[in-house]
């Protein structure tokens, strides 16, 4: 029985992975055009960018899901997504993206406007372009300001990766609960539990090997 549910659980855990791997692929840069979107010198641009971080930030990422998945249906009356797999695991990696995007984007804001002005006025004075200035001066600094809080925000994704199955998405969860329906036993629902534990572990050396090799910056 052990190994059944192992094998399970494994299934499961390969569709969070997945999600995992493509929220972060699609988010990260996603997040970096809504950043400078934020800090755009146009009102017309940087205000509804704001008002849009502002919607998603405060607001579930469950209450998100079920609008995305449900929203086209209730207010177009077309299923955009149908009703297989692939259909709900599109519209939940879309909800997860533009959620994490979002709060990427703070990240990337607060990184930038962390550094001192003096640094840019250092590289004009110099005579770099902005361009230079951004990349040979700016950039490293911001990557190692942003690794602490970006990790923990990919930690938090793990845990939320979860809340896909509001819309039936297969992941670990999911594959846990099943038992409870098939065996009336629920202890490989908390046996999942070991397997966000493993994988946030790795991710937190990682992380921390990150950051030593940034330390270059102290």
């Amino acid at each position: 029985m052990f190994w059944t549910v192992t094998l399970s659980l494994l299934e499961g855990f390969l569709g969070t992975i997945k999600l995992f791997i493509l929220t972060l692929v699609f988010s990260l840069p996603l997040g970096l055009i809504i950043c400078f979107g934020s800090m755009s010198r146009l009102r017309v641009i940087k205000y509804p960018v704001r008002f849009i971080i502002w919607v998603v930030r405060g607001t579930p990422l469950m209450l998100q899901l079920l609008v995305i998945y449900y929203g086209p249906g209730i207010f177009l009356g077309v299923n955009i997504w149908g009703s297989n797999t692939g259909g709900r695991f599109m519209a939940a990696l879309i909800a997860f993206v533009f959620n994490y995007a979002c709060y990427f984007s703070e990240i990337y804001r607060g990184g930038i406007q962390s550094i001192p002005v003096g640094q840019y006025e250092a590289g004009q004075v110099l005579g770099m372009t902005k361009k230079q200035i951004f990349k040979n001066v700016i950039l490293l600094q911001v990557i190692k300001r942003i690794v602490p809080p970006i990790s923990n925000e990919v930690i938090t994704l793990v845990k939320d990766t979860s809340l896909a199955r509001v819309i039936a998405v297969y992941e670990i969860i999911w594959n846990g609960q099943a038992f409870i329906k098939s065996s009336g036993i629920i202890w490989p629902l908390f046996y999942t539990g070991a397997f966000y534990l493993l994988f946030s572990g790795l991710l937190t050396l990682l992380f921390g090997y990150i950051e030593k090799k940034l330390s270059y910056f102290r």
